[in-house]
């Protein structure tokens, strides 16, 4: 066989191979496979929903009401612990707050109370609630609770998940019911190492997303000081401190921790800082 009439067997054995190739591919378009037999094509599926773009609410850190400004004659109850306790006393948070608002929008009128006992917890807050809260007929509550919910469980007197969750939602269903705008803050520290090897960090988050979850599920102004602490200490405790950055032993506040926790609650209320 010449080596042109060998050349040309080939061209044509590609020619017919590209041809089969071409009709079993239009087959499959057509919805018909090679054998003659229909195929069944799925239908096309529209694309899905965009996102809806989130909200201002849903890009601020945590959940629940944006701050709102004060308004006239607005009171303002803090409700806690030994830290609201001591922050109602000279150069405490609550103190500062008030001089704060005083300073700042004197034509308003805002009355400021402290409402904190030293060892609280959630339950005892339940028991208070009518008798230190309501009974002063407040128009904003600030729930400061958690910490010896946390830390007493070392003692054996502690208080269990469900427990505080329950409370929580207790009382917030209760403020809600008697008209008072609530912001709930979830608990700071247990010692202040910024490494996270503080003996209770990891039980103190658990409590604290708690806190987060009940604001959400009511709807509340949830402020989130565990991770306000937790990003200043970082910064702040270059040497891995385990106290004396923020507070005094580790839970309770010095002039610092005063100062910045005041500085949370005024954004929270709404109050622009100077």
């Amino acid at each position: 066989m010449s080596r042109r009439r060998a050349l040309g067997c080939v061209l044509l054995l590609c020619l017919s191979a590209f041809c089969a190739f071409d009709r079993t591919a239009g087959a499959a378009e057509d919805g018909v496979n090679p054998a003659g037999s229909r195929v069944h094509t799925p239908p096309p599926q529209p694309d899905p929903l965009p996102r809806k773009a989130p909200s201002p609410d849903e890009r601020r850190e945590g959940t629940g009401p944006a701050p709102q400004p004060l308004k006239q004659r607005d009171r303002v109850v803090f409700f806690g612990d030994s830290i609201t306790q001591a922050g109602a006393g000279k150069g405490g948070y609550v103190t500062l707050v008030r001089e704060a608002v005083e300073r700042r929008h004197p034509d308003l009128g805002v009355e400021i109370i402290g409402a904190g006992t030293s060892g609280n917890r959630v339950p005892d807050l339940q028991q208070r609630l009518d008798r230190d809260v309501l009974a002063k007929k407040p128009t904003v509550c600030v729930v400061y609770i958690g910490i010896n919910d946390v830390w007493h469980t070392e003692r054996g007197r502690g208080t269990s998940k469900e427990e505080y969750e329950a409370g929580l939602d207790d009382l917030l269903s209760r403020l809600k019911g008697a008209g008072v705008r609530t912001i709930l803050c979830t608990p700071s520290v247990i010692g202040e190492r910024a490494d996270g090897s503080n003996k209770l960090d990891a039980l103190l988050d658990e409590y604290s997303a708690i806190s987060r979850a009940v604001a959400q599920k009511h709807g509340v102004q949830a402020l989130d000081l565990r991770a306000k602490f937790l990003a200043h200490l970082k910064d702040a405790n270059e040497g891995n401190a385990e106290k004396n950055v923020l507070t005094t032993d580790g839970v309770h506040l010095n002039a610092a921790g005063n100062r910045f926790v005041a500085a949370q609650m005024l954004a929270a209320l709404g109050v622009a800082a100077d």
